[in-house]
């Protein structure tokens, strides 16, 4: 009988679960949409690729969890850091990629990886709500565009005006005083989408410009937010079919080579790549005020930014490695 082997990435707001086999093949995922970190929403996740697998949850030969909530997956054998996870998903989804540019709900990566796919570097805006997902949200409400279409929308806009403030909380403000000047949402909608690229080619700047790169994500699926980004790197951006699941795939992938290799439970308070706590404490405090809520403004901020090297996760030789990501 073939094992199946479960990922999951209890992100801030979107639960993904990815079932793999034997050959790491995908078989089964799922996407959730949640308000906030959510054992409910995770658990929706993980019975919908079950259920796209056809198999039960007892009959899975392994689980590793990732993301913000990854200690309260019940059942996870062990943890890995999104970054791992996420630089293991696209190595086997894009071979060969060197930079991989993750932007989520709440936080915004840049992890570099070296030519065996093992992570080298990598960057982490984590602080602030600036360049990630919940930014283009209060974009889309302040336009009232429905966030779906907000990419088609600024691909349509001239990228012409000043956006002299990066900050989520007074972003709205902004955007209202555009649109009381008389600025189409379009113009307004492609000129943020500028401004948050240049945030991100910020962020990118700390590990350093590298080829070939991927997005993933789920601002990945916007349109807008990928070309914008290739014009502020000057570089071609590769997107894989599946953006919002890599991190979840990578842990599946993970969890199927923890099988293989029998090796013994991380301890429940400790991710098994770092050794670190999963919530360490933090040594330097973070305010509105560190801010001057300007595209890249914050990014020298020790609170903002973390760089970090990871402990290498052996990623098999490319012809063992499972590239599909068709369920």
């Amino acid at each position: 009988m073939t094992g199946h082997h479960l990922g999951v990435d209890l992100g801030s707001t979107t639960a993904k679960a990815v079932v793999v086999d034997d050959h790491g093949s995908l078989v089964g995922r799922s996407v959730v949409q949640m308000g906030a970190v959510s054992r409910q929403g995770m658990q929706r996740a993980v019975d919908a690729a079950l259920a796209a697998a056809g198999i039960e949850e007892n009959e899975l030969s392994g689980t590793v969890s990732t993301g913000y909530g990854r200690k309260l997956v019940p059942g996870a054998h062990r943890t890995f850091t999104e970054i791992t996870c996420h630089a293991r998903g696209a190595a086997a989804m894009c071979p060969g990629v060197k930079l991989i540019i993750d932007i989520g709900g709440q936080d915004s990566k840049a992890i570099t990886v070296d030519k065996s796919g093992l992570v080298d570097d990598f960057a982490m805006n984590d602080r602030c709500a600036s360049g990630t997902g919940r930014f283009y949200e209060v974009l889309a409400r302040a336009i009232e565009c429905d966030i779906e279409d907000l990419g088609e929308l600024a691909l349509t806009g001239g990228d012409h005006l000043e956006v002299s403030g990066m900050c989520a909380t007074f972003a709205e403000t902004e955007i209202i005083s555009m649109l009381a000047e008389g600025h189409s949402t379009a113009d307004i909608a492609a000129s943020v989408h500028r401004a948050i690229a240049g945030r991100t080619l910020a962020l990118v700047a700390q590990v350093g410009r590298h080829t070939p790169v991927v997005m993933t994500g789920g601002v990945a699926q916007n349109p807008a937010a990928v070309r914008f980004l290739a014009r502020a790197l000057d570089l071609e951006v590769e997107v894989p079919e599946h953006p919002q699941i890599t991190g979840a795939y990578g842990a599946a992938l993970l969890a199927m080579e923890s099988s293989r290799a029998r090796g013994t439970p991380t301890p429940p308070d400790r991710d098994a790549d770092t050794d670190e706590h999963v919530f360490p404490p933090v040594r330097s405090g973070h305010s509105c005020a560190d801010c001057d809520g300007r595209a890249g403004g914050a990014v020298h901020l020790g609170a903002s930014i973390t760089l970090r090297r990871e402990q290498p996760v052996r990623i098999p030789s490319r012809p063992d490695s499972p590239h599909s990501t068709t369920g």
